[in-house]
């Protein structure tokens, strides 16, 4: 971009970096209101650049600081050769700097070998969007929100919810299998980073026994046909720092098994897990999806979700 100069990001930039997210979040905070607004916006920067593994460039016009961009690497094992550009990890005073940043970042990204790219971006900001889009990026994941609502909608009479113990293990395990049987399908083709079954097992227990985890399951009959998980959300990596409202609730799971999909299953769980976060007095609860979970991706907005992050993603050949 005319007038604008890359250079590598540095310890001397921090400060200028936070400036140019707290502008970011602001114009967020105007559209979504929902979302934290006591950040400690030098922190957040900080705190991506003294990590491990973190790359980074700044662009400067007349010697000021007008866009930087951070990238960071998380477990192979799970990701691949990855670059995330995470929740703090760019921001501009024009959407078209950020193309300019990425152009100059990712060659040395591509070169180690690291050609699956992540970028947590704004979704109300359509320009910062479709810049990114412009750099053959693609909506991967949503994240959203919601105010907890005083009363759930109306349910169906033949699906009851209760709260699961201990002594569902079994049936939890085989409910949280069907979330990614469903995932690893067309369109989605999510890979999962496969556990023993007794990692699995001890995971499931281990929610199970923690009275902060609510679990759900649905059942008509008597036979399970869905399960939901909710949480604070200040146990969640994922809704952290630019995306954790204070006192937030995180709808972690929910799956209901392909013969109980229109049944009502689902907005039975949906409804007992948002009477669960107002009597523990969380005001907000927040959930993410695919967007390639074509069902996910039509069942949360319609609960009144609104989305908040995208995750973008790119895999170069």
């Amino acid at each position: 971009m005319r007038g604008v100069e890359i250079q590598a990001f540095s310890d001397e930039h921090v400060d200028a970096a936070a400036g140019l997210l707290k502008a970011r979040h602001a114009a967020h905070l105007d559209a979504e209101p929902l979302l934290p607004a006591n950040v400690d916006y030098r922190a957040e920067v900080e705190a991506l650049w003294k990590g491990e593994a973190v790359s980074g460039v700044v662009a400067t016009r007349g010697g000021e600081v007008v866009g930087y961009l951070l990238g960071v690497r998380r477990d192979d094992a799970i990701w691949g050769p990855n670059i995330w550009v995470e929740l703090a990890g760019h921001a501009a005073i024009e959407p078209e700097i950020v193309r300019d940043l990425y152009g100059a970042a990712s060659a040395d990204w591509v070169e180690a070998g690291r050609h699956r790219h992540y970028a947590l971006v704004p979704a109300t900001d359509k320009p910062l969007v479709d810049a990114w889009f412009r750099l053959s990026f693609g909506a991967q994941q949503a994240m959203a929100i919601q105010e907890t609502p005083e009363a759930p909608d109306s349910l169906p009479s033949e699906i009851d919810v209760r709260r699961a113990g201990p002594a569902d293990l079994e049936a939890a395990m085989t409910l949280g299998g069907v979330l990614p049987e469903h995932q690893e399908q067309s369109p989605v083709f999510a890979g999962y980073l496969t556990q023993t079954d007794e990692e699995e097992r001890a995971e499931v227990a281990e929610e199970l026994a923690d009275p902060e985890v609510a679990t759900f399951i649905a059942e008509r009959e008597g036979r399970p046909l869905g399960l939901l998980i909710i949480a604070p959300a200040d146990k969640s990596p994922t809704h952290a720092g630019l995306a954790r409202p204070e006192r937030a609730a995180l709808l972690g799971f929910a799956a209901t098994i392909p013969e109980a999909r229109g049944s009502g299953a689902g907005l039975a769980l949906t409804a007992a897990g948002l009477v669960w976060a107002r009597e523990n007095g969380h005001p907000i609860v927040v959930v993410d999806w695919r967007e390639t979970n074509l069902l996910a991706s039509r069942f949360w907005p319609a609960r009144g979700f609104r989305r908040t992050f995208l995750r973008l993603y790119r895999s170069i050949p």
